[in-house]
């Protein structure tokens, strides 16, 4: 199983490297939040992207708001930056799944940069969040970049119907895929890797045989010679 996965994935790297080099025009010019899964209720490690400053100025400061389907969140650990967790009062009281009572949620993550990120460079912030069970929704995750000189609120959100590359800053987010499709699509793609690692265990297996043979063959002649 882990090999067949194996070459899947092996297979699979072209077509990434090409979309990743398509879409890099576009998305490298703003804050952007990539997940390590999006399918509804699991676990995710969200990484935020910071690309460059504010016109020129260094970043000294990153503020994320989680949106309010999320209620835990885990920044990692970031040792140029001091980290921050922003609590907010809940409405009402929730249940976790232990059972405890929940009165408040982690509304924002603040990193604040010990020594300023220049321009030049980038940087990113991981969060590990859960998501809510609410396949088919975009997650908006407004993030707010104070600098040096001045800030750039990356907090827009496109209108119905309204390409978000359309926006100037527009807000990082994250769309939820269905759980079951996403579990049935990577069933399948194992059966099929496993289908063709068969394939060629099978034909490297004949060659095998026929080489085998055709030894045995030429060995034979030999010492009638």
């Amino acid at each position: 199983m882990k090999l067949s996965r194996t070459i899947a994935r092996l297979a699979l790297l072209p077509a990434v490297g090409a979309t990743l080099l398509l879409g890099a025009g576009a998305a490298s010019a703003h804050v952007s939040v990539t997940a390590s899964e999006t399918a509804a209720g699991a676990y995710t490690v969200l990484t935020f992207s910071v690309p460059h400053g504010c016109d020129g100025s260094p970043t000294k400061k990153v503020a994320i708001q989680l949106p309010e389907e999320i209620v835990a969140a885990t920044p990692t650990r970031q040792p140029f930056y001091d980290v921050e967790k922003v609590m907010e009062k809940l409405d009402a009281p929730i249940k976790d799944g232990h059972g405890n009572e929940i009165t408040e949620r982690v509304g924002q993550i603040v990193y604040t940069a010990k020594t300023p990120l220049p321009d030049g460079q980038r940087d990113t912030f991981e969060v590990s969040v859960q998501l809510p069970d609410a396949a088919g929704e975009t997650l908006d995750f407004p993030t707010i970049q104070t600098c040096v000189k001045g800030e750039t609120a990356w907090t827009e959100v496109p209108a119905d119907g309204q390409d978000a590359e359309e926006l100037e800053a527009p807000a990082p987010n994250v769309v939820i895929t269905d759980a079951e499709s996403h579990a049935d699509s990577g069933n399948a793609s194992d059966r099929e890797s496993d289908d063709g690692v068969s394939r060629l265990a099978i034909a490297g297996l004949v060659v095998g045989l026929l080489g085998l043979l055709a030894g045995g063959t030429a060995l034979s002649r030999s010492r009638k010679a």
